[in-house]
């Protein structure tokens, strides 16, 4: 019996050399192409969620809003943005983190998460994680709390 995440596995191209030599690059786009699938991964990630006493989910730029608000909207919770540095028009969060080239910021507007919220983070994909304790770090700012994480892809091989 072939599972969603077979399917969701199937549809993911990878792209070698992209963005620089070494890198090999996990593509969702082609997920995109097949509605209902993604609708059923939809609902499966949202099952993992329901009755977990969840405020929010919080997308991270700019992959985690591709299904991010679809998770909220399944789960019926509002949908939270975490953008680069410089994105949100109002007073924001500020947290950064490493990348292998240098480091970047993201931020979340102040008052869109309240204290003691429990907010599940969801991106694309996991690798080394440091987008994501970033985001960790943005909700601890404004005293709401880091539920879980919600991807799409875990790239488990770079054992980090």
């Amino acid at each position: 019996m072939t599972t969603i995440s077979d399917e969701v596995s199937k549809k993911i191209r990878n792209v070698p050399d992209f963005p620089k030599p070494g890198i090999q690059f996990k593509d969702i786009t082609p997920l995109f192409q097949d509605p209902q699938l993604v609708s059923d991964m939809v609902k499966a990630m949202a099952e993992q969620w329901k009755n977990k006493g969840l405020s929010g989910v919080a997308g991270v730029e700019s992959r985690g809003f591709l299904l991010g608000p679809l998770l909220a909207q399944e789960l019926g919770l509002p949908f939270h943005l975490i953008r680069k540095k410089g994105k949100l028009p109002a007073e924001t969060w500020e947290a950064s983190y490493d990348l292998e080239y240098g480091s970047a910021s993201i931020e979340m507007h102040k008052g869109a998460v309240g204290k003691g919220d429990q907010i599940l983070i969801h991106d694309d994909l996991l690798a080394t994680g440091g987008t994501v304790k970033a985001a960790v770090q943005l909700l601890a700012q404004a005293e709401a709390q880091c539920a879980g994480f919600s991807f799409i892809v875990e790239l488990d091989f770079l054992a980090v």
